[in-house]
């Protein structure tokens, strides 16, 4: 039985130590992208079983991606028991700085009622959010009615964070397909690209590029984009114009040169009876 009791006493005593303290009990951030800023709420609640005075909150921004734009301390004259009290920050992020979760040191002090201080640190986390811009656009190899060709879709990945798991889906319209309308790509870097290829025989002069992109942006969020993007394509006779198709024009050559033969054939011959018939 005293074991129990003193088993009692220690874990009253451990939890009692746990739980009386000033503590950080929420923290309300918004969004923040690369060299923006945003608030900072941090709500401070007393659990030390008596008033709190000569509160003071202070984040420790040194060889962080971060600054304050009103400085980094806050204060209040008194904390009582049970009470919360918000502390509003407004920080900005560095123009370079990685989208990520980043960690901000903190030193929170206060004075008891007994004149004892108590400094107490620790870190929150905050979070750099990137926004997610893809660019669509199509590069086509002998775009001509009725000959097999090639369209391949190119994607530019011009937000600040990376894109994953990417899958392109399209739905044939004016060529028929002699590959797999799907195509996994995977991950696409911030300023970067990836493309899809696609091996056609185009039907008709109006064809588009059609389908969906299917992606997980920097927060992990499922996102379909739909494509729909005009192709440009020639008949044969505009293509030869064009240079789209390079005709062979070794035939015409070669043609030349017979004719060039058959000529001098010819003028040999007529010279050949001609000095005859003088004779």
């Amino acid at each position: 039985m005293p074991n129990k009791l003193i088993l009692f006493i220690f874990l009253l005593l451990v939890f009692t130590n746990i739980t009386s303290a000033m503590i950080i009990n929420s923290v309300n951030q918004g969004k923040i992208f690369p060299g923006e800023e945003t608030s900072l709420d941090l709500t401070i609640k007393n659990t030390i079983n008596e008033d709190a005075e000569d509160v003071s909150l202070n984040l420790i921004l040194t060889n962080l991606a971060f600054i304050t734009i009103s400085g980094s301390e806050r204060s209040a004259d008194e904390i009582r028991e049970d009470r919360e009290r918000t502390f509003s920050f407004s920080i900005k992020s560095s123009q370079d700085i990685s989208p990520g979760s980043y960690n901000i040191p903190y030193v929170l002090s206060y004075t008891k009622a007994n004149n004892e201080v108590v400094t107490k640190e620790g870190s929150i986390g905050v979070v750099v959010d990137a926004d997610t811009e893809l660019k669509f656009s199509t590069e086509l190899e002998n775009n001509v009615i009725g000959q097999k060709g090639k369209i391949t879709l190119k994607i530019v990945n011009s937000g600040f964070g990376d894109v994953k798991f990417v899958n392109v889906k399209i739905n044939p319209d004016g060529y028929t397909l002699l590959s797999s309308s799907s195509d996994y790509i995977g991950n696409i870097g911030s300023d970067d690209f990836e493309t899809s290829n696609f091996d056609v025989i185009f039907n008709d002069d109006k064809p588009r590029l059609a389908g969906i992109v299917e992606y997980k942006d920097f927060n992990n969020k499922e996102v379909i984009e739909n494509i729909n993007i005009p192709i440009n394509v020639y008949s044969k006779e505009e293509a030869i114009q064009l240079g789209v198709i390079k005709t062979n024009k070794i035939p015409i050559y070669v043609g030349i040169l017979v004719f060039l033969i058959i000529l001098f054939m010819v003028y040999r011959f007529i010279r050949r009876k001609m000095k005859k018939n003088k004779k």
